[in-house]
């Protein structure tokens, strides 16, 4: 026993001692960002690294207020994000329940035809989108973005697999009790299904969040930019403001940060459950 506890003890220990390793490589750009928000440019790429540095520019943090409106982009991008986060929930939710728990003709392969989208690159098809975007007049519009992201085919068989995971008796049992299949989903499935709400949530704000390549196409407008387009504003045509870039990357990265810290404790269980039942 003394053996299979040192053994034991042996592989915990080189468990820890690997998550603690990828832990450091995987927080070690951010620290760097961090370091670098505190630099001149000149400084910024300076070898060997200066972590903490001798001199901190906290000015960095008070020029990017006035250099670029940043506080306009950051109000686009809050409202793009809560919107499309918001219209994900609910679409997805909605879908998912009748993919899940009702029946109608061809249910399997109509999901199966949706779900197979995932496999399929934007890029393959955002010119088709941008050119229908512009014949409806969208162009130039936060609504453009609205409408492409108000749906995803990721977040329904997310649901849809937590779904699977709530017992079909429940709902029988609210249909003799009166219920229709709206209240059914409002009033059992969604309060049942707060861990997968909460990872879609994560996933969803995220997303829209850092989405750079969706307001490159689509907004041109200094007005209507998100603050991923608007930190090429501190790029000019023969130099890059480097510090400026990455106290803005770290005020950008803040939102982030504090949703995932809020939601954090039901995404593990949200992953988990929605990964049980297929």
């Amino acid at each position: 026993m003394r053996i299979a506890g040192q053994k034991l003890t042996g592989k915990l220990a080189a468990i820890y001692a690997t998550v603690i390793l990828i832990t450091i490589v995987m927080l070690l750009p951010f620290a760097w960002m961090l370091s670098a928000s505190l630099k001149l440019s000149s400084e910024v790429f300076v070898f060997p690294i200066e972590w903490i540095p001798s001199n901190p520019q906290w000015q960095n943090y008070v020029d990017i207020w006035t250099k670029i409106p940043l506080a306009l982009f950051i109000y686009n991008t809050s409202k793009l994000t809560i919107i499309v986060t918001l219209l994900q929930l609910f679409t997805s939710s909605f879908a998912a329940y009748a993919f899940a728990k009702l029946h109608f003709p061809y249910k399997n392969a109509l999901f199966l035809g949706y779900i197979a989208t995932i496999a399929m690159p934007w890029q393959v098809y955002m010119v088709p989108q941008f050119l229908l975007m512009r014949e409806f007049g969208l162009n130039n519009t936060h609504l453009a973005l609205i409408c492409l992201q108000a749906f995803t085919a990721f977040g329904v068989f997310l649901m849809r697999q937590f779904y699977m995971s709530i017992p079909t008796e429940l709902c029988e049992a609210a249909r003799i009790d009166g219920m229709n299949e709206y209240q059914i989903w409002a009033k059992i499935m969604l309060p049942l299904s707060k861990p997968a709400l909460s990872t879609l949530t994560i996933f969803t704000f995220v997303t829209t969040w850092n989405d750079f390549l969706g307001p490159m196409i689509y907004l041109t407008k200094t007005e209507l930019k998100t603050i991923q387009i608007g930190l090429r504003m501190f790029i000019s045509q023969y130099s890059a403001e480097y510090g400026l870039i990455m106290a803005a990357s770290v005020v950008a990265l803040i939102p982030v940060l504090i949703v995932f810290l809020s939601l954090q404790r039901f995404f593990v269980e949200g992953v988990a459950s929605s990964g049980i039942k297929g």
